[in-house]
């Protein structure tokens, strides 16, 4: 059965447009072609950077009551096309429908908290009579917003990742031009539509469909964009940064997480968590479970229970709700992840269930005896792979743990609250969960990681604060005048 291909504009700068050339959004599970959207030209990205500036400066009053008002009536909408909204994540990404629900639930109340921290963008107070000589001054600060954002998003999250860099940014008062990733835009030119529903006011939005090469550069280095926020890897994070000069930047670029199980931990607990946190969503996770230190008075038993689970788990259709993984985005991805478990098996390490590839398929897979030295070891698998490993102690644990360049988020089980506050101290990551996988994350939380996983902290409240700036107003009061 071939499915209908739909022909999609993208918004630029309020308006809905076409451009001289499309390319195809395809179904991943079959390859087929769900859609064709406009293929954006420098001229096009150039033009909604250059409404998005204009929009703003032309602005001179936007009250926080408005930006409310919008972002309440987006998340309403959210709800009330839930279902619309995850048919096109499952249709267009890797997730399967129930995944798919969750991400839309989830994204409404991204954009809800944005509302909600809409008014809490406040400023403080400031005591300049600390300082000799100035008993006649009083002021504060406040935060206002910076202008023209720039976002990039990547396909894993297609709508709650936008909806972390719209939000924020709407809340706070800037413009924002967003350029999707190619295989996923339908849900983020979706989620434009709410905010045009919404009565946004033109020009501070455009979502901007193409090629990264092609437009990419052009938001990255136009001296209009003030911030630029990206999700993605490490790789063209770095080149971002080398050629956005002095520009704010944001950046979320991945992990290679790990998560410590001691011997006092609750064995079914943690497989549970574990096994959940390394193949939800094909593994396609930023903090998805990929390296399991246990201890080895219970590595035995994990790894046999964690077989076993993984093992029930139910690959196929992921529009059927039985499904528990789909297809990786697409078959070059899977090809990759293929030649990294080869790589891994190649240097002694030994397949305990799964590696096996059909299509853009690759079934959820456990390895032990991983050399240090193996790419899968060191880099992100991005990929329903997952590493278990016996260690002698938490120590050992937290030294491996550490022996990668990444530190975004980290988990550890156990039942002893010195262990945890151990692991909470030396564990080199921007999050770490007690009695939880890797992934866990909530949307108001700060989000980010230190050494290679980024630069700065997502979460409304913290990205809101990257997207504006601070200004210090003083008053010298002259009571001689009086």
């Amino acid at each position: 059965m071939h499915t209908k291909v739909k022909a999609v504009k993208m918004l630029l700068a309020g308006k809905w447009v076409h451009a001289e050339d499309t390319f195809e959004v395809c179904n991943p599970q079959n390859n087929q072609p769900i859609a064709t959207v406009p293929l954006a030209s420098k001229k096009e990205m150039i033009t909604a950077i250059e409404k998005a500036d204009e929009a703003f400066r032309n602005t001179e009053v936007w009250p926080t009551h408005e930006r409310i008002k919008v972002l309440n009536k987006v998340a309403a909408y959210m709800k009330e096309h839930a279902e619309t909204f995850a048919q096109t994540i499952a249709s267009e990404g890797s997730k399967t429908i129930n995944e798919a629900r969750g991400e839309v639930k989830r994204a409404a109340q991204t954009i809800q908290i944005s509302a909600e921290e809409a008014r809490r963008l406040n400023g403080e107070t400031i005591n300049f009579d600390q300082n000799e000589g100035s008993e006649n001054r009083v002021g504060y600060h406040y935060r206002f917003p910076v202008g023209v954002i720039g976002a990039i998003t990547p396909f894993n999250d297609p709508l709650n990742l936008v909806a972390h860099k719209i939000g924020p940014a709407i809340a706070a008062g800037n413009a924002i031009v967003v350029k999707p990733a190619s295989v996923t835009p339908l849900s983020a030119l979706l989620l434009a539509e709410a905010f045009v529903e919404a009565g946004l006011p033109e020009g501070f939005l455009s979502v901007i469909t193409g090629s990264g090469r092609e437009i990419g550069e052009e938001l990255v280095t136009h001296p209009a964009v003030q911030v630029i926020s990206f999700t993605g890897g490490p790789n063209a994070g770095e080149k971002i940064t080398q050629k956005a000069g002095t520009k704010k930047v944001s950046m979320e670029l991945g992990s290679n997480s790990p998560v410590i199980v001691l011997k006092d931990a609750d064995l079914h607990d943690a497989v549970q968590s574990c096994v959940s946190g390394a193949f939800s969503a094909v593994g396609q996770n930023c903090i998805g479970v990929q390296r399991i230190y246990v201890e080895e008075e219970l590595y035995s038993s994990f790894l046999d229970t964690f077989v076993s689970r993984t093992e029930e788990l139910n690959v196929g259709d992921k529009m059927d709700e039985l499904t528990d993984i789909g297809p990786m985005i697409n078959e070059t991805e899977a090809e990759r992840v293929e030649e990294w478990v080869e790589e891994a098996v190649s240097t002694g390490a030994k397949v305990e269930t799964g590696g096996k590839r059909s299509g853009a398929f690759y079934s959820p897979t456990v390895l032990t005896g991983v050399a240090e030295t193996a790419k899968i070891s060191k880099e992100e698998i991005f990929g329903p792979v997952v590493l278990i490993e016996s260690v002698s102690d938490l120590r050992e644990a937290v030294q491996k743990s550490n022996n990668v360049d990444y530190g975004l988020q980290a988990g550890i089980f156990t039942a002893d609250i010195n262990h945890a506050f151990y692991a909470i101290k030396h564990m080199d990551v921007g999050g770490i969960m007690i009695n939880d996988s890797s992934d866990y994350r909530i949307d108001a939380m700060p989000f980010g990681g230190t050494k290679r996983s980024g630069i700065g902290r997502e979460g409304i409240q913290y990205a809101m604060n990257t997207m504006t700036e601070q200004k210090v107003v003083c008053f010298r009061l002259q009571e001689n005048m009086l």
